[in-house]
């Protein structure tokens, strides 16, 4: 599958933002800067840019809870992410959603969600909406490994098939279901099979590479698009940081974190790719990587300094309700 320069470009700014992005976020919760309980993303980031490289702000997708990398690659205001991370008014969700729940409907973004495989059933809504407003449009739900033992996850990939709407399953299989091994809690050794007993085709890729989630994912959405049914994407790479942040990770093997950063690193074999290929040229990267590193820097000392939330905007948008005429206002408890 050929891919334009642009695109090129725009790819591994994006993956290089996600990882600085959660790098930050990660040095920020550890000198106790950014509250509440964060997942990060950090080493799969050639998955959501992927992915995301087929979509547009009207395609939509549902993210995990270890949702920063979604977000950023479709298109999320990074400052106004971090903002909403360090709890302010001004974040993307007015400081409410925080890193579990960052959303921007604009931007197609339904949503990171708390709930393992709470996302795929609210996927499959969004491409029964797609399937009847007839708009080509598809909706990817994004899930870990441990999503794919849940009843949600199995019900959504069903009503998804039995209704055939335009719906794609990224399924990141990171190894780990929070900190139990996929061998352990698997009973079924070949995830795609059983995955395509539902009645979809299932594409498989090497989460580390760029290029082979970009053509798995392309293949998936290319069916979804043109009015197939569902389909599905396997993508393999490992998480470099713990289930949460503060996880000490007692239950990781010798080196298999070195393993990982060394010779599983996305951006590193995107640039061995580059090397190859000549598309890119090494300078081109480093200017990316430096303009990254400032954005980065300048959104920290943005939501530092970002405004706080008041007393009063505590129960604003908390509640919708109808009124007799259908009109739809905010309740303010």
């Amino acid at each position: 599958m050929s891919i334009s320069k642009e695109t090129l470009l725009h790819s591994y700014r994006s993956m290089k933002t996600i990882r600085e992005f959660e790098e930050r976020v990660h040095a920020e919760i550890m000198n106790g800067q950014i509250p509440g309980f964060t997942h990060l993303y950090t080493g799969q980031e050639a998955n959501a840019v992927a992915v995301c490289a087929h979509l547009d702000e009207s395609d939509t997708i549902i993210s995990t809870h270890r949702g920063h990398g979604h977000c950023i690659a479709k298109g999320a205001d990074v400052s106004g992410m971090m903002k909403e991370l360090f709890g302010s008014s001004d974040g993307l969700c007015k400081g409410k959603g925080g890193s579990m729940h960052v959303a921007d409907i604009d931007k197609g973004i339904l949503g990171a969600n708390g709930i393992v495989a709470g996302g795929p059933p609210i996927s499959v809504g969004s491409a029964l909406a797609a399937k009847i407003r007839k708009n080509g449009k598809v909706a990817v739900s994004f899930s870990g490994d441990g999503s794919v033992n849940q009843g949600t996850c199995f019900e959504a990939m069903n009503m998804a098939v039995v209704l055939q709407v335009p719906a794609v399953f990224v399924i990141e299989n990171n190894y780990y279901s929070e900190h139990t091994h996929i061998d352990y809690a698997v009973g079924c050794n070949d995830l795609k099979a059983r995955t395509e007993a539902f009645g979809f085709p299932v594409f498989v890729a090497d989460g580390a590479d760029f290029f082979a989630v970009h053509e798995a994912a392309g293949k998936a959405i290319a069916h979804a698009r043109a009015g197939n049914g569902p389909a599905g994407v396997f993508a393999e790479q490992g998480r470099y940081h713990g289930h949460f942040v503060g996880d000490p990770q007692a239950y990781r093997g010798e080196g298999e974190l070195d393993d990982l950063r060394e010779n599983h690193d996305p951006l590193k074999v995107f640039r061995q790719h580059m090397a190859t290929s000549g598309d890119l040229s090494e300078a081109e990267l480093d200017a990316i990587d430096a303009e990254v590193m400032a954005e980065i820097e300048q959104s920290v000392v943005d939501a530092k300094a970002a405004a706080r939330p008041t007393p009063e905007q505590v129960t604003a948008d908390v509640y919708i309700q109808y009124g007799a005429n259908g009109v739809r206002g905010t309740y303010h408890a």
